[in-house]
């Protein structure tokens, strides 16, 4: 597939972490791209596989710690993801989740039958990134798995979670210890999965050329954008680096080091 121009993108689906910013940090060249895209009447959406905040949460981090104005629909969350899954096909069925106190309050707030603990007549299990993970959960998953032939859904499958100092285990890197200990690997419901690339053109009305999927992850971000057929662009501020261009499955169209030398080349490409 042949990528669009820069100066033809209006629909901009940004990953937040490694992406954008770092824990309450905004990198050099967020906030000015952001504006960049209102003035030439384009669109950002926040698509993020961390289901440990609401769209909500996100209005309240992004005013707080990044002074920037945003609605609660331009934030499409794995959990966001999650839950239209859920209650699309599991709307009346008992659901077992490992997850934070937050991402179950979302859940249940959505009508959901929601256990944390090994019970009967589950008809699935589910797995977030856990900033509360504990033992104890890990074991009532395993459990869960162990005895009961049911599905198993998770978030998102990324390894690790950017984080000020480095990185800590995401949801991935805690699937794999279940899928290690049960031997079932889940269906992964955020990205790479394309129906985030799909809802958000669907809420905007953009074209696939329109679009432009940007993120620091290979097999989340670049992954969900080529899934969705769009054009995506990587910045080196987050997990991949420029010596993994040369050996991946998921080559972005566009990299660079960082978001401030994407708007760069977006306005060079506009005044060409």
């Amino acid at each position: 597939m042949a990528r669009t121009p820069l100066q033809k993108k209006k629909l901009f689906l940004f990953d937040i972490d490694g992406t954008i910013a770092v824990g309450d940090t905004l990198f050099d060249g967020s906030a000015a791209l952001l504006r960049h895209i209102d003035t030439i009447g384009g669109k950002a959406y926040f698509i993020t596989n961390n289901s440990t905040l609401s769209g909500r949460d996100y209005v309240e981090k992004f005013r707080r710690a990044f002074h920037l104005e945003t609605s609660e629909e331009q934030f499409i969350t794995s959990g966001c993801m999650t839950i239209r899954f859920l209650t699309e096909h599991y709307a009346h069925s008992k659901i077992y989740v490992l997850g934070t106190a937050s991402f179950i309050r979302e859940l249940r707030k959505c009508g959901l039958h929601i256990t944390e603990t090994a019970e009967d007549d589950i008809s699935c299990a589910v797995a977030a990134y856990d900033s509360e993970l504990n033992y104890q959960k890990l074991i009532q998953a395993c459990k869960v798995l162990s005895t009961a032939d049911i599905p198993f859904y998770a978030t998102n499958p990324d390894l690790c979670c950017p984080v000020d100092f480095g990185f800590i285990p995401d949801c991935g890197a805690i699937c794999n210890m279940i899928t290690d200990s049960v031997g079932k690997h889940p269906v992964y419901l955020g990205k790479p999965n394309r129906s985030m690339v799909d809802l958000c053109r669907s809420l905007s009305g953009f074209s696939p050329e329109e679009t432009l999927v940007v993120g620091d992850r290979l097999y989340t971000d670049i992954a969900c954008g080529r899934n969705g057929g769009v054009d995506t662009c990587v910045v080196f501020t987050g997990e991949a680096k420029p010596e993994h261009m040369a050996d991946t499955p998921y080559p972005a169209d566009y990299c660079f080091a960082d978001i401030k030398e994407l708007l760069a080349a977006i306005k060079e490409s506009s005044s060409a």
